[in-house]
């Protein structure tokens, strides 16, 4: 199974891995700004998200990007991920790390990470919600805690499309858990972005601070007004940062 997945530009290519809270739609404000910059933009949903259905049989997020890269003759790759995303690509470039050209991950969800008392309060009353039914009230408590306040009334509307559609997609399908492949950060080579936000869950920032301690060639940038999901937020700010990373360290084509 190919995941749902569109294609744009020339030049180096970038993969771009949404958060578990949206799906491929949510790098709409970035793809001019990277076309632009000279690059050939891949970006794809994960099982249940947007456009690919849910999976029914064991799969592995890391080796569905493997074989839809395979299937689009890209041999090296940066990425660009946000969330649950960063997870994904912090296990495709331990496991693939010389596929991996550079990686920029935007509040960056990780893979062992012990939750705080917030997140952990986050996840109980979100499957409270869910399992009442109550799917829109799982959608709005997820609008409200990972958009920060620079978000608009088009953002908000826009995130809680995506996340509603998530949620539809996935309570109909088969609850199948994704096989677990245990990874080690360290075997990373590639240059790595790591971007939090001042407005997020605590989590995330010591999830970029700790990965910038771990990792080889790392940078953690805080965005003072950012929340959990900044290329939506104010892709004006986020965008040229994205940009000026990929330019420095992405060889050209």
């Amino acid at each position: 199974m190919t995941l749902a997945h569109d294609v744009t530009g020339t030049g180096p290519t970038v993969l771009l891995l949404h958060s578990t809270v949206c799906d491929r739609r949510m790098w709409d404000p970035q793809l001019p700004a990277l076309v632009e910059a000279g690059h050939h933009v891949v970006r794809c949903d994960f099982r249940g998200y947007g456009e690919t259905p849910m999976p029914t049989g064991p799969y592995n997020n890391a080796q569905d990007v493997a074989e839809l890269l395979d299937t689009l003759g890209v041999a090296r790759v940066a990425l660009v991920a946000a969330s649950g995303g960063g997870q994904v690509a912090l296990e495709f470039a331990a496991r693939w790390p010389r596929r991996v050209t550079a990686l920029a991950l935007l509040n960056t969800a990780l893979a062992g990470h012990e939750p705080s008392a917030a997140l952990r309060a986050f996840g109980e009353q979100e499957e409270s919600l869910l399992e009442s039914g109550d799917v829109a009230g799982a959608t709005e408590l997820n609008v409200r805690t990972w958009l920060g306040p620079h978000a608009d009334d088009a953002t908000r509307e826009r995130v809680r499309q995506m996340q509603r559609h998530a949620f539809e997609v996935q309570l109909a399908g088969d609850d199948v858990a994704p096989i677990r492949v245990d990874t080690d950060p360290s075997a990373i080579t590639a240059p790595c972005l790591l971007v939090s936000g001042a407005h997020d869950l605590p989590d995330f920032r010591q999830i970029a601070a700790d990965l910038a301690n771990r990792l080889t060639n790392a940078r953690h940038v805080e965005l003072d007004w950012a929340g959990h999901l900044p290329s939506l937020e104010r892709p004006e700010a986020l965008n040229p940062l994205l940009v000026g990373f990929l330019r420095e360290k992405v060889p050209a084509a």
